[in-house]
């Protein structure tokens, strides 16, 4: 629900009621994953998507329902060969969708509100809602966050079942995961067994781009689109400008080396060297190797990489260090305009990040989609 928090926020802002419609739990080749959302309203307006069309009539429907009965519901969709005009999906995939009536009055409500809210703003909070178990409990929701949210809402069951899930939430919001947990209904494994499923929103990733040329401006355009925020760093203040790169988040005219010593990283951050000058790259390169980050890549030749990894070598990098290092930066798409290049990198940005191997999918028999950051459901008192 909270890929489409900025909508729905201003929904609640304009006192609307609404239902929304939430992927809980996929299997197979479903085409959206746990946390993707529809939403309708009591005008019929609609947003967002749970499965790129296969299903959306039908979940439809299921929202208007619920805005008119007021009650929560669970529902699965799949494919099924006995009669392959049934609403289903037709990749033969399975989703569980919880259907949500958002109403003004509804407790849910308020604690929807507060979870929305800090997603549109940018600020980081775990939705925590209940999916299945006892009738009563299905739809109920508790929001934390490191701010001023945590504990907001609650199931209103046993009071250990809240402090377990804020728990739970607040390690899923850490890593920046969504995902299923399984829980008993008083906190544990004892009482009746409840799916509570665990919504992330994060402030966007970082990608930072070294070297203000023209491959840059490419590499910005795509990583805005691909939701990263980005930045540009240069040392060169005729090169880097505002000008130059319109769609950048932010230009930074510094030694890429001092710059990335004093600003923040994570482990979503990418890292991407395009200078291809060893007095700009080689101290940069250095310190990017041995930071915790998702993803290091730098252009240059073969010939530049070989010599660049000497030159790294001899500062003092090690082998498993070097091991991280993208270079020459990209996949192998026969890549000769700065668009094309850009787009070999985002692909393997985003192979690395989602665990695909960048082959064809034509004649593999790889899956086409890689679960590698919806965590999987998990039971309380189990090792992750």
């Amino acid at each position: 629900m909270l890929d489409i928090a900025d909508e729905l926020h201003r929904w609640v802002e304009q006192g609307r009621d609404f239902a929304v419609a939430t992927v809980v739990a996929v299997g197979g080749s479903a085409p959206r994953r746990p946390g993707a959302a529809l939403a309708v309203d009591a005008d019929g307006t609609a947003i967002g998507s749970v499965s790129g069309g296969c299903v959306e009539g039908a979940v439809y429907e299921l929202c208007q329902q619920a805005l008119t009965d007021g009650e929560s519901v669970l529902e699965r969709f799949g494919y099924s060969d006995d009669d392959a005009f049934a609403v289903g999906l037709t990749c033969g995939g399975v989703i569980d969708i919880l259907v949500t009536p958002v109403r003004a009055g509804d407790p849910v409500r308020t604690v929807l509100a507060a979870a929305l809210e800090a997603a549109a703003q940018g600020r980081a909070a775990a939705l925590a809602r209940i999916v299945s178990g006892p009738r009563e409990l299905v739809g109920r929701a508790l929001v934390v966050g490191p701010e001023d949210l945590s504990g907001y809402g609650g199931f209103g069951a046993h009071p250990e079942l809240d402090r377990t899930v804020a728990a739970e939430a607040g390690a899923f919001l850490d890593a920046g995961r969504t995902g299923t947990l399984e829980i008993g209904e008083q906190g544990s494994r004892c009482g009746a067994p409840l799916t509570v499923l665990v919504e992330s929103s994060v402030p966007p990733p970082r990608m930072i781009v070294f070297g203000a040329i023209d491959f840059a401006s490419a590499l910005v355009r795509i990583g805005t689109f691909l939701g990263y925020r980005v930045t540009v760093c240069d040392a060169r203040p005729v090169f880097a400008t505002e000008a130059r790169f319109p769609e950048a988040d932010e230009v930074v005219v510094e030694w890429p080396h001092h710059y990335l010593e004093r600003t923040e990283v994570d482990a979503r951050t990418v890292l991407c060297v395009l200078t291809h000058d060893a007095k700009f790259d080689v101290p940069l390169l250095r310190l990017a190797l041995r930071l915790p980050v998702a993803y290091v890549g730098a252009m240059g030749s073969r010939r530049t990489h070989l010599d660049r990894n000497e030159r790294l070598r001899e500062v003092g990098v090690t082998e498993l260090e070097l091991a991280r290092l993208r270079s020459p930066i990209g996949l192998d798409l026969g890549a000769r305009t700065p668009e094309e290049t850009a787009l070999s990198i985002a692909a393997e940005i985003v192979a690395n990040r989602r665990g695909g191997s960048g082959m064809s999918l034509t004649g593999a028999h790889t899956p086409i989609h890689h679960d590698v950051t919806s965590a999987p459901a998990r039971r309380i008192g189990s090792v992750a």
